[in-house]
């Protein structure tokens, strides 16, 4: 069963909404092939990074602790030493991108059972690369999509983009209610790597981080797809179709140096202050409870917590702040060692692992992201 959200283990309180909120009739997740574990990946880094191989004792211990066990990358490990300005790795990213974005779109269209030309919008978002045209203009010419789609690509929200575009995505179906819309992220973190860059900011990302991407298909109120009871694979349960009630952007005044990417020569250099922590622990907590207290909620109702796995600090930092049980955020840690943190397709993944586990008809869950410069994303559905 999914862990729920319980001090004093109290019943999730069900809510009631107008039929006119769109709802998630599809989710789909992608990896690239290549799949290493922490340790050979700490390896990997101490050969690849100059500087690093005088560390590499150091750069096993800290891979083993920051609570991932294994990754995908875009590329073989060694690959990464030929990469070395922003060309080379802009060139890798769209290459891997467009292949495991077009894998990803694919699996979300068959699971819904929707055709490319019935889509109506596709929003794309991402923070590990650069093109133009961009990938959704790239997937245009891959699947048979129509050629009035609305494309709405996203770029540098970081690892909110995910939640963002998931409540962007939902009101533009509350102008147009009979169409279906797909949000798809992709994010090639490891083509982010600064082989120059020896600072622990540098070391975090190397070993937090891991490629994948995630796609959302969403349907207007008035589609039959929203109506519709979900369907199983064969020998398999339905997955759960939540709603989207509501959502929330909150921006923090000041952060601009919190969380981010200096543009350099070499490509993309992580900023990521010590201070996330907390932020994350002293400005969350109140934007939850006022975005709650809007819909005559609180935390104790909230039975699922689809909550961006950002770090081992983070995650702590969270259920602290928010007062959580130590299995609320069980989903998330268990994403983190699976696969790493996937930027803003991680809450995507969580989002099709709560879905198969079908929380309870008509329970609260609350989807959570934060990202660059420091802000937060906060969507309200119902299950």
């Amino acid at each position: 069963m999914l862990p729920l959200h319980t001090r004093d283990a109290p019943t999730p309180r069900t809510f009631h909404l107008p039929r006119e909120r769109p709802a998630v009739a599809g989710s789909a997740i992608a990896f690239p092939p290549h799949r290493y574990s922490q340790k050979r990946l700490a390896r990997a880094a101490a050969r690849v990074v100059p500087g690093f191989e005088r560390r590499e004792g150091f750069l096993e211990r800290f891979f083993a602790r920051v609570g991932v066990e294994e990754r995908h990358l875009a590329l073989e490990p060694d690959a990464y030493a030929a990469l070395d300005g922003m060309q080379a790795r802009n060139d890798a990213w769209i290459e891997h991108a467009t292949a495991l974005g077009e894998r990803c779109l694919r699996a979300v269209l068959d699971e819904a059972g929707v055709a490319a030309e019935e889509v109506g919008q596709l929003t794309t978002t991402t923070v590990t690369g650069l093109a133009v045209p961009s990938l959704d203009a790239r997937l245009m010419n891959r699947l048979p999509l129509s050629r009035s789609l609305k494309r709405v690509p996203l770029f540098g929200l970081g690892c909110l983009g995910g939640a963002a575009g998931l409540a962007r995505t939902a009101e533009y179906l509350r102008a147009f209610p009979d169409q279906v819309a797909v949000l798809l992220a992709v994010e090639l973190c490891s083509l982010t790597l600064q082989r120059q860059d020896v600072s622990m900011a540098n070391i975090i990302a190397s070993g937090l981080f891991g490629d994948g991407a995630a796609a959302v298909l969403l349907a207007g109120a008035e589609h039959p797809l929203a109506r519709r009871a979900p369907l199983g694979d064969a020998g398999a349960p339905p997955a759960g179709r939540p709603r989207v009630v509501d959502s929330r952007s909150v921006f923090f005044d000041d952060t601009e140096r919190v969380m981010g990417w200096d543009v350099v020569d070499g490509g993309f250099s992580v900023v990521l202050s010590p201070d996330v922590p907390d932020l994350v622990r002293r400005e969350v907590p109140p934007a939850v409870d006022a975005f709650l207290d809007d819909h005559g909620l609180t935390r104790d109702d909230v039975a699922t917590w689809v909550s961006h796995p950002g770090g081992p600090a983070v995650m702590d930092a969270l259920e602290e702040g928010l007062e959580l049980s130590a299995d609320a955020l069980a989903p998330s840690r268990r994403a983190l060692a699976e696969v790493g943190n996937l930027s803003s397709a991680s809450v995507l993944q969580l989002l099709d692992e709560h879905r198969r586990r079908r929380p309870p008809p008509g329970a609260p869950g609350l989807m959570l992201a934060m990202g660059p410069a420091f802000c937060a994303e906060l969507v309200l559905l119902r299950w």
